[in-house]
């Protein structure tokens, strides 16, 4: 098995990607291809579900030749994805009837506010962890059955499958032989018990999903079965399955109570482990399934930034005062601090903990004396106070106090800012050797269910720091700069309606 390798396959929001991992946990290849983004009106965002699995499958194929290997150097194949993204199509043909239905597209926002309406968040937070929102599955499934012509007779008679982008691809991969999920995807459905384990009949009938359609949830590291005969070669077990930003979780060795990450990208995403106790919210965090090894599911609250890096994109294409999102950190270091500048990145309103659509984008405490280095410099610290109001939400909602902060996604690389995320936090942040933590966790997972990684524990001694970032502001400087960002923080609140 040593010589042997485990290919992960990492299908995003914007590209398919596809990395060869030996057994140390190093990258052997990867191959990445961009698809396209489907944007039918303002707030509807689709993907094309025939190009996520042509492109899978094409970089799949790439990254074993790049390694110069064969199939059968390939253990296993550990599969992670964008969540909430919905696919349904036609049993026998293997047809989608329609495009994917991704996770940010808002069209079912008014069959939210109608469940809402009807007072049924209480029953849904419970069973499922989740809030009611157009991101989750759920109504996105029943908005296709009632706009496609026919589809829901056929749903109910058996000839249409549903799935997330992970069912998606181990349907293509298996010939039809495999209709599956596993516990993470079929928690951010809004139609899956996080306590019993099971879809639900309760959540079903009130989001009019028929069982018909519905994948087998299994466990997020089992051999599923093996890739059909010519895709790869020869067959390769499929082995590992997990949501995303369940995978950068258990890549990143977050496998005790307590633990937690965060993945900076366009959007900030923290989870923190919470073990066999699914921990309820009482700050509108989300209580998720972490992962499930066998009959035990481990869970999670996860607390999200909707924006983060896209702050920066937002410095070079909206104010133009950085040409290369490159240039941020040495702009923002020329000053020792922001000048007294916060900036409230509310663009599209605030996430965890706050929930308010009506929030703006905020810039205050500007001088005569305020430069655009000071503006950089307060947009990467705005992305550290919001990452720091989700941790103090997790830690009052768990009882678990955070001993390190482990970080990745492209923006972690950014030392500054990840010296300010310490100081702010008031604990270490933690920098991986191997910043590939999605693909990691997939492959980990999948290779754990064929015996290449024995253990958990052997896991988390594979895994590796590659920089630490100690906190360094004194006490009372950080009480004050966390009180200071909620004052701006309350001042974009409510922006949009108190100015209608």
């Amino acid at each position: 098995m040593s010589t042997r390798y485990i290919l992960a396959l990492d299908q995003g929001t914007t590209s398919s990607r596809a990395i060869v991992f030996d057994q140390a946990g190093n990258i052997r290849a990867q191959a990445q291809k961009e698809f396209r983004q489907i944007f039918p009106r303002p707030g509807l965002v689709e993907h094309d579900a025939q190009e996520l699995w042509s492109t899978q499958l094409g970089v799949a194929q790439e990254a074993i030749t790049q390694a110069g290997l064969r199939a059968h150097d390939i253990a296993a194949i550990g599969i992670t994805n964008q969540r909430e993204t919905v696919v349904i199509w036609e049993r026998q043909s293997g047809k989608p009837i329609h495009n994917a239905v991704v996770w940010q597209d808002r069209r079912t926002a008014g069959e939210c506010d109608q469940l809402r309406a009807a007072g049924q968040e209480d029953l849904i937070q419970r069973k499922t962890g989740l809030i009611i929102d157009a991101y989750f599955s759920g109504t996105k499934v029943r908005w296709l059955l009632d706009h496609v012509p026919g589809a829901r007779e056929r749903a109910e008679r058996g000839e249409l499958a549903f799935g997330t982008v992970d069912s998606w691809l181990v349907y293509n991969l298996t010939g039809g032989e495999c209709h599956i999920t596993d516990a993470t995807n079929a928690s951010r459905t809004m139609l899956y018990n996080i306590h019993t384990g099971a879809w639900d009949d309760e959540l079903l009938e009130l989001l009019q999903v028929p069982r018909a359609i519905l994948p087998e949830v299994r466990p997020s590291s089992e051999v599923y079965g093996e890739t059909a005969e010519g895709l790869l070669g020869s067959r390769i077990k499929i082995a590992g399955i997990a949501g995303d930003q369940q995978a950068a979780t258990f890549g990143q060795a977050c496998l005790k109570r307590g633990m937690a990450k965060n993945t900076y990208g366009t959007g900030c995403f923290m989870l923190m482990n919470t073990a066999g106790e699914a921990v309820p919210s009482r700050n509108k965090l989300l209580t998720t399934v972490a992962w499930q090894l066998g009959g035990e599911r481990t869970y999670a609250l996860e607390g999200s930034v909707f924006v983060a890096g896209a702050v920066v994109q937002w410095l070079r294409d909206g104010l133009g005062i950085i040409r290369s999102s490159h240039e941020v950190e040495a702009l923002a270091s020329s000053v020792p601090d922001s000048g007294g500048v916060y900036l409230v990145p509310a663009f599209v309103g605030l996430g965890a903990p706050y929930w308010d659509s009506y929030a703006r984008g905020s810039l205050l405490g500007m001088t005569r004396g305020t430069t655009k280095a000071h503006i950089a410099r307060a947009a990467l610290e705005a992305v550290a106070f919001q990452s720091a109001e989700l941790l103090e939400a997790m830690q009052k909602d768990s009882g678990a106090a955070l001993t390190e902060l482990r970080v990745d996604g492209g923006a972690s690389n950014n030392d500054l800012m990840m010296q300010f995320q310490a100081d702010v936090l008031g604990v270490p942040v933690v920098r991986p050797r191997v910043t590939e933590t999605t693909a990691l966790g997939a492959a980990y997972l999948a290779g754990l269910a064929v015996g290449y990684w024995h253990s958990t524990e052997e896991i988390a001694a594979q895994w590796q720091e590659g920089q630490r970032f100690e906190p360094a502001m004194p006490e009372d400087e950080r009480r004050r700069r966390l009180t200071t960002w909620k004052r701006a923080v309350e001042r974009a609140r409510g922006w949009e309606d108190a100015g209608a």
